[in-house]
């Protein structure tokens, strides 16, 4: 197949829907399929030559290309005389040119995948749809979990929506138990440094749950990854003295988020709006016990006690580090079941579901170019 990935968000800017756009349509080309990629990401260094990307990156003034109505009629034209069999279309809360690439449903046979959570928006997109129509567009609608679907069901019923997860290298993340550290427990954090993911949030839930342990236990803390937070983060650090046991090391490559993972006890998510999840499952498929709040699409991959500890607040994630920190024996079971067993999103059943989709994405629609 030909196949079009249309996306807002792509490398080198580095988070959850720039990896997996970038992972599926990787693993695409090495099935044979011709797959590009459409962005308004402008380019960088970390441009690799695995895949053809076209990014519509000009800036005007001071008005970025995302918005620019000159740049998504580009986009559209591209889309339109590329002879995809397929758009597969990349979304979030604000992304301009995803909904411009889904209004072309009626034209090529679209997926559109929504990333994250929409429950907080729904009255801004139901606006939308009064000026736009766009839950009447025929595209074949889907979300990276349940808890994702939800709120885009409300909005397109009674078109269905399809659970497309994302996908896993699941042996990748694999790593060989440790020995125990002596001078005390390692908790990993990967996020981007950004509000809605809430690092500042957790730097004070780690300092109450480092204040009811005992100097012995040791904690330390690595946070990975960079982000408009980090500047405060580095203030809060110092005010609270807490720079002796916990470190920003900025943003990791995958080897040495895996090292990390391999040197840690114990993984913290404390996002809330948290449509998937994606370092908690790496953490998870590398044995490590994950801590996370119980709101966002982690709670289908974690199970409370088995895979790690769900929480529904602040306090109770800082009683669940404090407890798994001086617990070893149930952080080696965690532990020992996590490596033994594998998540239902490993990358070939990702792509199966994927080839599905668009399959029934092009059953009902016209060959591109009929009535164009």
């Amino acid at each position: 197949m030909r196949i079009a990935h249309v996306t807002d968000f792509f490398l080198p800017r580095l988070g959850g829907i720039e990896m997996q756009v970038h992972d599926l349509a990787v693993r695409q080309q090495a099935a044979g399929h011709e797959v590009e990629i459409i962005t308004t990401t402008p380019g960088g260094p970390a441009d690799d030559g695995e895949l053809r990307v076209h990014r519509l990156s000009e800036r005007l003034w001071l008005l970025p290309a995302e918005v620019r109505p000159g740049v998504l009629r580009a986009g559209r034209e591209l889309l339109l005389n590329g002879r995809y069999d397929v758009l597969h279309v990349h979304a979030g809360p604000a992304s301009p040119l995803a909904f411009a690439a889904a209004a072309l449903a009626d034209r090529v046979p679209t997926v559109v995948t929504i990333h994250s959570l929409l429950s907080h928006l729904e009255h801004a997109f139901r606006a939308l749809d009064t000026a736009s129509g766009w839950t009447r567009w025929p595209a074949v609608w889907t979300a990276v979990s349940d808890v994702a679907a939800a709120p885009l069901q409300r909005l397109v019923w009674p078109m269905e929506v399809h659970v497309l997860p994302n996908g896993i290298d699941t042996d990748r993340w694999r790593v060989d138990p440790h020995p125990a550290d002596p001078s005390g427990v390692l908790v990993a954090a990967v996020m981007r440094l950004a509000a809605r993911k809430r690092p500042m949030q957790l730097l004070r839930l780690l300092r109450q749950a480092r204040a009811t342990l005992p100097a012995a236990a040791g904690l330390r803390v690595v946070i990975a990854g960079e982000g408009p937070r980090r500047p405060a983060m580095e203030r809060y650090l110092r005010r609270h003295g807490m720079t002796g046991w916990v470190s920003l090391p900025g943003r990791l490559s995958r080897p040495q988020i895996r090292s990390l993972f391999a040197q840690s006890d114990l993984f913290v998510a404390p996002a809330i709006l948290e449509s998937f999840g994606i370092a908690a499952l790496e953490a998870r498929c590398a044995g490590l016990p994950v801590v996370a709040r119980a709101e966002g699409g982690i709670g289908q991959l974690i199970a409370d006690g088995r895979e790690g500890v769900l929480v529904d607040s602040d306090a109770a994630m800082a009683d669940a580090i404090a407890a798994l920190a001086m617990d070893p024996a149930l952080r080696g079971r965690i532990a020992a079941h996590n490596l033994a067993t594998s998540p239902p999103v490993a990358w070939p059943d990702v792509l199966a579901r994927t080839a599905g989709l668009y399959e029934l994405a092009a059953a009902h629609r016209a060959p591109i170019g009929a009535g164009a």
